[in-house]
């Protein structure tokens, strides 16, 4: 008995384990590592079967970081057919009606250029402004623009190409339409034809000045046709109100007057 009352006292204790044995998802992830580089490896030799040597020096090409992407030289079988920059704007140019092969091809600008400057010292002279004692040539004013020559007509004093307030043209606005009909003939470029009106006081501006300029245009646009204008030749019409005044007073008599302007090709 008394044995049994000294016997050492035994403790085990137990090791719990929490999660119930789960050991992470690391393997997860080398998988799905492993199955992206074998899909890229299956593609990349698809690519090597599906492709010509050409494509595949377009593909090394465009990943090679010494080769400015400009200058690539691969491509596909389409329209531009793996060239470069310099033949890809040849291609556009040819698509679009431009010869590149002409070896003396005349520049459209500076044959622009000379026509609209000999009509422009045929009209007004080498200053601008009109030197010719001529009364009608007194009504003209012309610039060069971007857009091409613009020939003003305008009113001075009580000779006027219509009728105050009116789109009724005065025996100014005949001479001066068969005069440029004889001058637009020698040139073949497009017309367009603007009228401007001075500002009326505010309650009749919105009223008048819109509808006159336009009516304007297009009466001044049939004067070129009866005076012998080719048909066609006039591209454009338009009215512009008072919204571009030639003087600071919106309501002086200068504003009032037509624009001819000889575009240049293209526009």
């Amino acid at each position: 008995m008394s044995a049994t009352a000294n016997a050492p006292i035994i403790i085990k204790r137990k090791k719990i384990v929490a999660g119930g044995g789960h050991h992470g998802g690391a393997w997860k992830v080398a998988y799905a590592d492993f199955v992206t580089a074998m899909m890229a490896f299956f593609m990349l030799m698809w690519l090597l079967n599906a492709t010509t040597e050409q494509q595949r020096k377009g593909i090394a090409d465009y990943f090679s970081p010494t080769i400015p992407l400009a200058k690539i030289s691969g491509g596909g079988s389409g329209l531009l057919n793996g060239q470069d920059a310099a033949t890809r704007e040849k291609i556009y140019r040819e698509a679009e009606g431009a010869s590149t092969d002409n070896p003396n091809p005349r520049n459209s600008t500076s044959r622009d250029d000379e026509d609209l400057a000999r009509i422009e010292e045929a009209l007004a002279g080498t200053g601008g402004e009109s030197t010719v004692a001529d009364d009608t040539l007194r009504h003209i004013v012309t610039r060069t623009t971007d857009e091409g020559l613009v020939i003003e007509l305008f009113d001075i004093g009580d000779t006027r190409i219509f009728a105050p307030g009116t789109a009724e043209s005065e025996p100014l606005a005949h001479q001066l339409a068969a005069m440029l009909v004889r001058v637009i003939a020698t040139v073949e470029n497009d017309v367009a034809v603007r009228a401007h009106v001075r500002a009326f006081p505010a309650p009749l501006a919105q009223e008048k000045t819109w509808p006159l300029s336009m009516e304007r245009a297009d009466v001044f646009r049939r004067l070129l046709d009866q005076h012998g204008l080719e048909d066609g030749r006039v591209t454009r019409t338009t009215g512009r109100a008072a919204t571009s005044p030639i003087v600071l007073d919106p309501m002086a008599l200068r504003n009032n007057r037509v624009e001819i302007v000889l575009l240049r090709q293209g526009r």
